[in-house]
């Protein structure tokens, strides 16, 4: 992968790009979404965020010998903090990292979301966590993919400032497994919530061998439902 070629998963984030928008990629690496975007004329400009020192300093070069510094600012700072209501920013993408790490970002950073009309997000776990923050925060959900690359599942959630009920008829569930997803349970749907089934059922044996606390049957309980859910969606 590189600033010419993405992966599928990147590729799947940046379709969702509307022309002329200005976006920042939160969590950039070596800035290969941005690059990619300006230059297919995806995005107008672009602010690299990144926090460790080696990735900024590989976002840099990645600019710098793409000749895109004119048009991607890399800017190194925590999460949200790197932009400025200034900067105009359309879109928001955050890619490659957990679901509770997003929110927590988004958390921390919601004030500099006022300007902002969409909020690309790829969680690589947890997306039903970054789903109940959209929808709590009145983050409406547009639109999902749910992609298989390299024998992994990634989720894709795109969301607009909205009515954050309006995608939802079954909350709980659509939560956990989303609602465009459901409406489709396309293979890659099919095959993933089979495989995490099977973690589920493991997981449950061993919580059943356990000592009978509180907290274990709360847990168990917790688990039966996400099974149950997801074993009515997969018959």
């Amino acid at each position: 992968m590189n600033s010419e070629k993405l992966s599928k998963r990147l590729e799947t984030v940046v379709s969702f790009i509307e022309p002329g928008m200005n976006i920042a990629d939160i969590g950039s690496d070596h800035a290969y979404l941005p690059c990619y975007a300006v230059r297919k004329g995806l995005a107008c400009s672009a602010i690299a965020g990144e926090v460790a020192a080696g990735p900024y300093q590989s976002a840099r070069k990645q600019v710098k010998a793409a000749k895109l510094a004119d048009k991607i600012d890399v800017r190194k700072g925590d999460g949200l903090a790197v932009l400025h209501l200034s900067d105009k920013v359309d879109c928001v993408i955050i890619a490659g990292m957990g679901g509770a790490l997003m929110t927590e970002i988004l958390t921390a950073g919601k004030h500099k979301l006022s300007s902002v009309s969409r909020l690309i997000l790829q969680p690589n776990i947890a997306a039903e966590k970054v789903r109940k923050w959209l929808y709590e925060q009145n983050w409406q959900l547009i639109d999902e993919r749910l992609i298989e690359e390299d024998e992994k599942y990634y989720e894709i959630l795109v969301a607009e400032q909205g009515n954050p009920a309006l995608p939802y008829t079954d909350i709980t569930k659509e939560l956990l497994l989303g609602p465009f997803l459901l409406k489709n349970k396309e293979k890659n749907f099919r095959e993933k919530w089979r495989a995490e089934l099977q973690i589920w059922e493991k997981i449950l044996q061993e919580l059943n061998k356990a000592e009978n606390k509180e907290a274990t049957r709360a847990k168990k309980e917790a688990l039966r439902q996400k099974i149950e859910m997801v074993r009515e969606e997969l018959s």
